[in-house]
């Protein structure tokens, strides 16, 4: 397989394209589905949309939801506060 590339072989991916389908980003993030899809009803973290129904997670959205989870299960925060939590932290 290596005779097909060149040896400088390099993808760049933009961290703001969405590539992770909401399973992927349940399973590396540790939150379950219906958090991520509560998140995007919410306006916290939104998903784009892959055609009709897939909803799909840049890598600067992983990010900010590993940082959710920390807040949701080691802070004990809600949801609600975790978008006024965000909401300060972006004006700073």
């Amino acid at each position: 397989m290596t005779d097909f590339f060149p040896d400088d072989f390099d993808v760049t991916i933009d961290p703001a394209e969405p590539l992770f389908v909401i399973s992927i980003a349940s399973e590396l993030v540790g939150l379950p589905i219906w958090t991520l899809r509560k998140l995007d009803e919410m306006g916290v973290v939104c998903a784009r949309r892959r055609g009709k129904k897939t909803r799909c997670y840049s890598k600067e959205q992983m990010k900010k939801l590993t940082y959710i989870r920390y807040l949701l299960l080691e802070r004990n925060v809600n949801i609600s506060g975790i978008k006024v939590i965000l909401e300060i932290e972006d004006k700073e």
